[in-house]
């Protein structure tokens, strides 16, 4: 039976005496020999210094026991885990960006094991990674050859280190972007190892600008798509055909950064235009580079597509060892550009597509069942109500563009607290549930944007045991 022991050092039991109880056994069977040992040491480390600091803590064995349990759960709990995304951000770089479909994490755990990943079955010798997912690329964009990095920010290190290495690079002044992570375009150019030289100003560039800079000095023509900001108003962009055939007439390549990179013309499913690969391909580009887990729906991975002869320099260099994808990520993307074969039930099976295109007035239903649950689990220090928000694409996508949806807005209330600290406390209840939901603070208010909540049930599961207060 447990009873708190004397605030003495000598009360606490050893670690010996404590590895022989049954607990110890059950949890050595459960974590490890080793992991328990080092549990029980910290355990006992902090109950020495509590008893130091004139503290009375519970020494028996039940209870240091207990406290080692809580110690090894914490310790092995995984650090990556599944999270609702009600941030209002489809594609949150945060929180992984795009969900990934059922069709993609089978192919990943089939893949998991030992598989052909560098291995022609057909020729019974060592084959190329790429050509698991070549094949697929190029019938979706129109490219000659195609191959695959860690990420997008790689395939454009990668792309210049090979076509531009000590050579200069033009780009219009008003695409010289800084995308999330401190990631800037000169900075990139000067790590591959090219100079950048800008023309043009911030919010016009005409293509004589790009023209008077052209020297022996040149190794290519760049736009870069600004997925991340808008320049509007007295502007001036010179079109991809347009700097395709001025690079074409000096024997240079022309090359596209996309980032995001939609497969698909997204105006099919009511969403705004994005550029994509096979238009830029179609203008005259002779390499686009663009992500995989943004507006494709996939895996994290960089991909560059264009000319096969390009493609084979770029591939020849060291470094793009240094970048490769590995096999689940090949196997999740080959899954998900297979969806793309079937563009008539894309939007249903790709669920970045399909949150994007959620009907708004689903989302309103939704928040309307929602709100009388989450306002009894709350109680009565919260004010909820169902508003109409904003949501957007996210990550580096259509910066400017927002799609209609609904939230729940709660807005917590004390007496005995601050407006701050009571909405403070609230975020952190929602995100310490069991599946933390990530909602944004808007105006002393916690809104829980619901164009991704698409597991209903699951959501209203866990607050059984919410308490605020």
């Amino acid at each position: 039976m447990s009873q708190t022991a004397p605030s003495s050092a000598s009360a606490i039991p050893s670690v010996d005496r404590l590895l022989r109880v049954d607990a110890a056994s059950r949890l050595i069977n459960a974590y490890g020999r080793a992991a328990v040992l080092d549990s029980i040491r910290t355990v006992l480390a902090s109950l020495r210094r509590q008893v130091a600091d004139d503290d009375t803590p519970d020494t028996s064995e039940a209870a240091i026991l207990d406290r080692t349990a809580k110690v090894l759960a914490a310790l092995m709990a995984p650090s990556l885990k599944p999270v609702f995304n009600l941030t209002g951000t489809v594609l949150h770089t945060n929180l992984g960006r795009a969900p990934l479909p059922d069709e993609a994490i089978a192919a990943m755990t089939a893949a998991a094991g030992a598989s052909n990943v560098e291995y022609d079955l057909a020729k019974g010798r060592r084959g190329d990674r790429d050509d698991h997912l070549e094949s697929w690329i190029k019938r979706l964009t129109g490219a000659e050859a195609a191959t695959i990095v860690n990420n997008n920010a790689a395939a454009v290190l990668l792309l210049l280190n090979s076509l531009a290495r000590r050579k200069e690079v033009i780009v219009s002044r008003g695409e010289l972007i800084e995308i999330g992570g401190a990631f800037r375009i000169p900075d990139i150019m000067s790590r591959a190892g090219c100079r950048l030289r800008e023309v043009g100003t911030t919010n016009r560039t005409h293509p004589k600008d790009f023209a008077e800079a052209i020297s022996e000095r040149s190794a290519l023509l760049m736009k870069v798509h600004a997925s991340n900001y808008s320049i509007e108003g007295f502007t001036t962009a010179v079109p991809e055909k347009t700097l395709a055939a001025l690079a074409h007439k000096h024997d240079l390549p022309f090359v596209v950064d996309l980032g995001a990179g939609m497969l698909v013309n997204m105006e099919r499913f009511g969403l705004p235009h994005e550029p994509t690969p096979g238009e830029s391909i179609a203008d005259g580009a002779d390499l686009v580079t663009f992500s995989g887990d943004k507006l494709l729906g996939g895996p994290q991975c960089g991909i560059i597509v264009g000319r096969a002869d390009l493609i084979d320099r770029i591939k020849k260099n060291p470094m793009k060892r240094a970048m490769r994808v590995d096999k689940v990520t090949i196997a999740a993307l080959e899954a998900v550009l297979r969806l793309y074969a079937d563009p008539e039930r894309l939007v249903e099976r790709l669920p970045t597509l399909r949150l994007l295109a959620r009907d708004p007035s689903d989302i309103d239903a939704l928040a309307r069942r929602l709100q009388p649950f989450v306002a009894q689990w709350l109680g009565e220090g919260v004010d909820v109500k169902v508003a109409p928000c904003q949501s957007q694409i996210g990550s580096g996508s259509l910066p400017v563009n927002r799609l209609p949806s609904s939230a729940l807005m709660l807005k917590p209330f004390s007496k005995s607290k601050t407006g701050g600290a009571a909405l403070r406390r609230l975020v952190t209840t929602f995100r310490s549930l069991q599946t933390p939901v990530i909602g944004r603070v808007h105006d002393g208010t916690l809104l829980l944007d619901l164009r991704c909540l698409e597991d209903e049930a699951g959501f209203l599961a866990q607050l059984d045991g919410l308490n605020i207060s």
